[in-house]
């Protein structure tokens, strides 16, 4: 049983749309030199990639010379998501917290395995209508997500665990990226390849 999740876990690995992950990286690292924000959303395990992929961004990718990532998850404040689920609906938790701070051109990842949770959705499409570049994390077929974004990035997985792995590993490799971009920029020799 493990061996063959893990087995299913490698095939699954191999068929990563690599090409969207590296764009992904080149919009980070855009958005890192030109001093936007990058926020991070999604709900259960999707929530915790959300603050670890923001963690890995503020922290592991610092480079003397060149601007620090300024990176929010939109899962780490406790009270005011409550604030805005509680007085509002569930479906705001996220765009009540974009309302104050998203400007045009800043980053928003949604996270969402299925590609189709309601708060998710919401806050892409608002985020969309404020100007951000919008990214989706996604599984399945993408969801809903898939048509709300400018870049989706699609595990294909219909096992919502093995969809919530391969999302760690992008944000992984993307970070790994991201720290050779920035080893590079500050080089003087521009973006380069892991």
């Amino acid at each position: 049983m493990i061996q063959g999740y893990l087995n299913e876990l490698g095939q699954t690995l191999q068929r990563l749309p690599v090409e969207a992950i590296e764009r992904l990286a080149d919009l980070l690292h855009e958005a890192r030199l030109q001093g936007r924000q990058v926020f991070l959303l999604g709900n259960g395990g999707s929530a915790a990639t959300a603050s670890h992929f923001a963690c890995d961004l503020a922290k592991n990718t610092i480079q003397p010379g060149i601007p620090s990532f300024r990176a929010l998850s939109l899962t780490d404040n406790v009270a005011l998501m409550t604030a805005w689920a509680n007085d509002t609906a569930y479906d705001n938790l996220f765009c009540g917290q974009l309302g104050c701070l998203l400007r045009p051109g800043d980053i928003v990842i949604g996270i969402s395995g299925s590609g189709n949770s309601p708060n998710v959705l919401r806050a892409m499409e608002m985020a969309r209508e404020q100007g951000a570049v919008t990214v989706g994390l996604t599984g399945f077929s993408g969801g809903k997500l898939k048509e709300l974004v400018d870049l989706a990035i699609i595990v294909p997985s219909e096992r919502m665990e093995q969809i919530e792995d391969l999302h760690l590993i992008v944000e992984h490799a993307v970070v790994t990226a991201l720290r050779a971009r920035a080893r590079a920029t500050a080089a003087g020799g521009g973006a380069t390849a892991p």
